[in-house]
């Protein structure tokens, strides 16, 4: 089943998705460029049971109350990790689209609370991300752990994890791995 919000249709990816996925995936800014990871992206699970009102992985299209009606504009959702925390996680096309990342992460955090109200909402993202971390500061997270970037080739990049409550140290471990 599909979700609506104000101006987006959120509904399960397909392979039908990989083209328009790959195109967003493919702006340098978003550090994934193959169309493997697009298409990985678009036939990942969903990270909610079947019987769930919607994924917890979504692609995220234009309705028609948005300027861009019927465009893939990227995908947004969240999925359970480890039973431990459950990940919030959004990535839309990089033309200005203001509001769009909000729009969707405030449905899916709604969700996230209401299906898994035991578990944190985190959203992990790289220190120099500036517009991701405005988005998970607007859905009610706030930053909770800042670290070097562990395993990335740029050793000067910084990991930021946003949480809407204090994690536990399993809890920190788990979003880090």
């Amino acid at each position: 089943m599909a979700a609506r919000t104000t101006r987006l249709d959120l509904a399960r990816p397909t392979l039908d998705d990989v083209d328009a996925l790959h195109a967003i995936y493919a702006d340098p800014w978003s550090g994934r460029t193959s169309r493997a990871c697009a298409s990985r992206s678009a036939s990942r699970p969903s990270g909610w049971s079947p019987a769930g009102s919607r994924p917890g992985r979504s692609m995220a299209s234009g309705n028609a109350s948005c300027a861009h009606r019927g465009d893939l504009l990227g995908h947004a959702g969240c999925e359970v990790r480890d039973d431990t925390f459950v990940n919030l996680g959004y990535r839309l096309a990089p033309r200005p689209r203001p509001g769009l990342a909000t729009e969707a992460a405030l449905a899916d955090v709604a969700e996230a609370r209401d299906r898994r109200p035991d578990l944190p909402v985190v959203a992990y993202l790289v220190a120099h991300n500036h517009a991701s971390a405005r988005v998970a500061t607007k859905v009610g997270l706030t930053l909770r752990h800042s670290a070097p970037d562990v395993g990335n080739p740029d050793p000067g990049v910084v990991r930021h994890v946003y949480a809407d409550r204090e994690l536990t140290d399993a809890e920190l471990a788990a979003t880090l791995r």
